[in-house]
């Protein structure tokens, strides 16, 4: 198994977090990682994406040009990173952030409207967690206790009690993502 993974928003939606957990949680599980973050100068409102693989074999380079899963969470990245999914990749947008919705016939193409959900659960912090729990509903490439001991070594010690939190949006995530 091996998943090359691209998320971009914009920064302050959790993008390089969500991107950390994942690498941590692979970690967690004895898998190959690569995490390469991209950011502009401005930490809110610019653009940012992460560069994730996940392996069970060695991986050569992280550097990417083409990827098997693109969660975009604004247009831009939408369309920016529609054009860069291998045939038969998997297009995961959240619903809030995208005008114009996917064109590529040759992707699988999933909705998840994670920002409505955060605000149900009346938390904007955690809808990169929501998002994260569609994306491995989809492509179940890391166990959900991979993602807990990976907040655990991620989140300091003052907010490990956010953990369930985190853990109950990951779960809300996979039940409301839909295939378009």
């Amino acid at each position: 198994m091996k998943k090359e993974i691209i998320i971009s928003g914009f920064g302050g939606q959790g993008v390089l977090s969500m991107g950390k957990i994942l690498a941590y949680s692979g970690l967690m599980e004895d898998k190959e990682v690569t995490w390469m973050p991209a950011y502009g100068p401005e930490q809110r409102g610019g653009t940012a994406n992460v560069t994730v693989i996940v392996s069970d074999d060695k991986i050569s380079s992280p550097i990417l040009s083409t990827y098997d899963v693109a969660i975009v969470l604004n247009q831009p990245s939408l369309e920016k990173f529609e054009p860069k999914l291998k045939p038969g990749g998997i297009l995961i947008y959240d619903g809030y952030g995208i005008i114009n919705p996917p064109t590529r016939k040759d992707i699988t193409v999933y909705r998840i409207d994670a920002m409505d959900k955060a605000a149900e659960m009346k938390n904007a912090k955690i809808f990169n967690m929501i998002v994260l729990g569609g994306f491995l509903k989809v492509c179940p490439i890391i166990s959900n206790d991979g993602i807990e001991k990976a907040l655990k070594k991620t989140l300091p010690e003052r907010h490990h009690g956010l953990i369930p939190l985190n853990m109950q949006a990951l779960e809300e995530g996979g039940k409301i993502i839909k295939q378009m």
